[in-house]
């Protein structure tokens, strides 16, 4: 359907017939299609409510799987949310303080666990012992919702809130047809370049993505760059974050989607995919930047390198350090279209609540502009909300952080099986193995980047991924 001026099927007729509820929608829906980009977010939002609707109106009752429950809108409601920066958790406790005092039927309780303990918290956590709402990492999502620690969404959360939410969220937050997850923010990954540095060199950088540096025209530039430093160290990947870690899978997967490849394929196999000739021949690319590249944290901020592959996170620091002189780009182009990563910490509702309808009443107050802003503001991070985009000073129209917006309002999305030239912003895999695949990936892009030959630590990192867990212990690896 992308970018498609042929037959576009109205949305009355996606619409799934569910009495007051589909007429509610589709009321809905009628003010939303005002413009081309409200119709586009609207349709998309159908086909996932549709198949909400499916999924829900089939699913059986038994089992003994946890099932939540809605309440009656009051009472108690507990949080888990990640530690993070002092400022993110400032926001988010004024956000707790402001809900309890708007209104008397629902108390919102916020529990802080720690970054480093909170995913194992989580996994560790009986689905019945889990609070009513918690935050999560979007790559673990499919993890959860297999083990049933999370309940749809879309009983809960009001659509509006939903209509807000930008593409790449709801995207991230879908799994079969089901949306599981929201987020107030989403993340930007691209080439921050020292405009004095580039000019001095006589470099001419992309504006957008459209004017990207191929892959041959990037390796061109770091070597006429080199050429003119005292010690040929050029260039910044944030190698203190460790290329073992989720730094490395985030962001150095897209250029496998860049070069024709992927993690997995539809069917979450790593076979003929990661070990694929284009993304060998990719990962042989990131190989030969090794002598560019400064292992110096300070390096890009110190002025000493020119360019620095990192997140919109480093932008406060970068922008201190550099004022003016600092830009933003689209990271390298390996032929299949330059790709970005996408995805962050996302809400979502605990499978086994009894109070979904004021669990969901705090979520729509949660993911509100004020809340949405006062987040964001403080964490430097795309906002993940339509709204919240149109007002961010950062991401807005003449933001300096523009680029990082154009290039996640294009995602190619977890349900895209094979991602193309039309699509920018790379979602992680929505897998269950997702913990296996991060960290066979890891593993090999450290091991390329320590002189491993590309082929076999890609052909290795897909083997482990693609082995059954009876093989793994059957051969005692």
């Amino acid at each position: 359907m992308r970018g498609s001026s042929a037959h576009v099927t109205p949305a009355h007729a996606l619409m799934p017939h569910r009495g007051a509820v589909g007429e509610h929608y589709s009321h809905y829906l009628e003010g939303l299609c005002m413009s081309t980009a409200h119709r586009r977010r609207a349709i998309r939002l159908l086909m996932i409510l549709a198949l909400s609707f499916g999924v829900a109106a089939c699913g059986a009752e038994g089992g003994g799987e946890p099932r939540s429950a809605a309440g009656n809108g009051k009472g108690d409601v507990s949080v888990w949310a990640h530690e993070g920066q002092d400022g993110e958790n400032k926001a988010l406790r004024k956000a707790v303080l402001a809900f309890n005092a708007s209104q008397s039927d629902v108390r919102v309780s916020l529990e802080l666990i720690p970054g480093e303990d909170y995913t194992e918290t989580i996994t560790s956590t009986d689905s019945a012992d889990l609070p009513d709402i918690l935050e999560f990492d979007g790559p673990t999502l499919a993890n959860f919702v297999h083990n049933k620690k999370l309940a749809p969404l879309f009983k809960y959360v009001s659509l509006t809130t939903v209509a807000n939410a930008t593409e790449a969220v709801q995207l991230q937050g879908t799994i079969d047809g089901e949306l599981y997850g929201l987020a107030m923010y989403d993340s930007g990954l691209g080439m921050y370049g020292n405009e004095r540095l580039l000019e001095a060199a006589g470099i001419d950088y992309p504006k957008n993505a459209e004017e990207a540096w191929t892959a041959d025209t990037f390796a061109q530039v770091l070597a006429e760059l080199a050429s003119k430093d005292p010690d040929g160290r050029i260039l910044d990947l944030q190698e203190g974050n460790g290329l073992a870690t989720e730094w490395g899978t985030y962001g150095f997967s897209p250029i496998l989607w860049s070069a024709g490849g992927g993690l997995i394929d539809s069917r979450g196999r790593a076979g003929g995919v990661l070990d694929s000739d284009p993304v060998v021949a990719a990962m042989k690319e990131f190989q030969s930047w090794k002598p560019y590249v400064d292992p110096d944290p300070d390096a890009f901020a110190d002025s000493d390198v020119a360019l620095s592959w990192a997140g919109h996170w480093m932008y406060p620091a970068f922008r201190k350090a550099l004022g003016d002189d600092l830009v933003v780009m689209p990271l390298p182009d390996f032929g299949n279209g330059p790709k970005t990563g996408q995805g962050s910490w996302s809400w979502g509702i605990g499978a086994a609540t009894r109070h979904g309808k004021a669990a969901g009443r705090f979520l729509d107050f949660l993911l509100n502009d004020d809340n949405v802003m006062a987040m964001t503001n403080a964490n430097g991070a795309p906002p993940g909300t339509v709204t919240g985009l149109e007002e961010s000073r950062l991401y807005g129209k003449n933001g300096p952080l523009r680029l990082f917006t154009e290039m996640l309002s294009v995602p190619c999305g977890s349900l895209i099986t094979y991602i193309d030239k039309s699509c920018v912003a790379t979602t992680r895999p929505l897998t269950a193995e997702y913990p296996k695949v991060t960290s066979e990936f890891g593993k090999a892009l450290e091991a390329i980047y320590s002189g491993t030959d590309p082929g076999s630590a890609l052909a290795d990192a897909a083997r482990a991924i693609d082995r059954e867990p009876t093989e793994k212990s059957a051969s005692g690896s």
